[in-house]
């Protein structure tokens, strides 16, 4: 039997163990790494290693350990994957989620083990509305933000109708209601189509019904391997001149050289809104941008830049607490502060864990190289917060 004095050291060892530093952070990441839409995590891949080689891999001195790990562009798959990351790798960090309906499906796996979600592209109002929790942080956007702001732009160009085409999913639910939002003219008509593993990549009909509906101009939102397709047949259609292209989220710097080598000259000059272009003037998106150049040999997309600034934003977080992850309340602190370089420039966090940031129109072009890519036109939005903070009860 253990007397008394042995039994208070042991207790006393026990709690010394519950406060010890952790000897490294563990960060679980979920990505689209197969399928078609596996290019869009390939970028992801390639700036999140870009971030772990700024940082030397470490946070607080702490080594960092990565956990990637393949949604394959399915909800109940990316669940499976961020159970395992919560569960048997115990991370401390989960981040990524490029969909939607994958990280509404995954969010609660997380958040009810007391872990830390940084959504790295996905914001469905649902989680910065009511849904909304205090370990939620975003590197990237709420998903009306960046259609509104093409919304704002297309009422300062005097566009008074609109046809709007995107996925029937709840992302391109989220970027039709965020243009409708703010958008003064009138909607012609709106088309949203089938999407996941088998999604329409076919738009004729589409195209053709747009073509007569008599608006003045067409809203598009097809990330992925559906941008591309729309791409070509908007351009085949010959509706440049008929039924000019606004998009969010379509032409970006993965799509970008593959409607290049097909020569799709009419996407030169499309506008386009986002939160970060390549070209924004501050030192950290210039080493990010350039380093990527360097070895990859072609821009970052701004996923790619989402997830550079997800390891930057948990590095602050880690670096502020010492490296003492047990206190999870000077970590929210910490994580709460954005204080770090972004690759967008300063933001700050809205209660509901969104960036409160400018948006900007982009135009697509082409740089000293012959290289397409997109460059800031005008700011539209300064700092600027989502509709769905005000549901949130944090």
């Amino acid at each position: 039997m253990i007397n008394q004095a042995k039994y208070s050291l042991l207790v006393a060892a026990l709690a010394l163990a519950g406060t010890a530093h952790a000897d490294s952070v563990k960060i679980g990441f979920v990505s689209t790494l197969t399928t078609p839409a596996g290019v869009i995590g390939a970028d992801i891949q390639n700036s999140v290693d870009l971030a772990l080689e700024h940082i030397d891999h470490k946070m607080a001195n702490l080594d960092v350990e990565l956990f990637m790990e393949d949604d394959g562009f399915k909800p109940d798959v990316g669940k499976q994957k961020t159970d395992k990351l919560v569960k048997q790798n115990d991370v401390d960090f989960v981040a990524g989620y490029i969909w939607s309906h994958v990280l509404l499906a995954s969010m609660n796996s997380v958040l009810s083990a007391n872990k830390f979600l940084i959504s790295a592209n996905a914001g469905p109002s649902q989680v910065a509305g009511k849904r909304c929790h205090e370990n939620f942080f975003s590197t990237s956007w709420q998903n009306d933000q960046t259609p509104m702001a093409l919304g704002e732009h297309l009422n300062k160009e005097g566009i008074r109708s609109l046809y709007v085409m995107a996925p029937n999913y709840a992302a391109g639910k989220d970027m039709v209601a965020g243009v409708e939002s703010i958008f003064e003219g009138e909607i012609k008509g709106k088309d949203l189509t089938k999407w996941g593993a088998d999604a329409q990549l076919d738009f004729s009909a589409e195209l053709a019904k747009a073509k007569a509906s008599g608006a003045q101009a067409l809203f598009v939102f097809y990330p992925g391997k559906a941008g591309p397709a729309f791409l070509k047949q908007y351009q085949q259609a010959g509706l440049q001149s008929v039924l000019p292209l606004y998009s969010v989220f379509t032409v970006d710097a993965i799509s970008l050289p593959r409607l290049q080598k097909a020569k799709l000259e009419g996407v030169l000059g499309s506008k386009n809104t986002q939160a970060w272009s390549p070209d924004l003037d501050n030192a950290a998106n210039k080493r990010f941008v350039g380093d990527y150049l360097a070895k990859h040999g072609g821009y970052p997309s701004f996923y790619g830049a989402q997830a550079y600034d997800s390891i930057m934003l948990i590095k602050s977080a880690v670096e502020s607490v010492n490296g003492d992850l047990s206190d999870k309340n000077a970590v929210r602190d910490a994580l709460r502060l954005a204080n770090y370089e972004s690759v967008r420039g300063p933001y700050t966090y809205g209660n509901n864990g969104m960036p409160i940031q400018n948006f900007y129109l982009r135009e697509v072009v082409e740089d000293d190289e012959g290289r397409w890519t997109t460059k800031v036109v005008e700011t539209v939005f300064e700092n600027h917060q989502d509709p769905y903070a005000s549901d949130c009860k944090l």
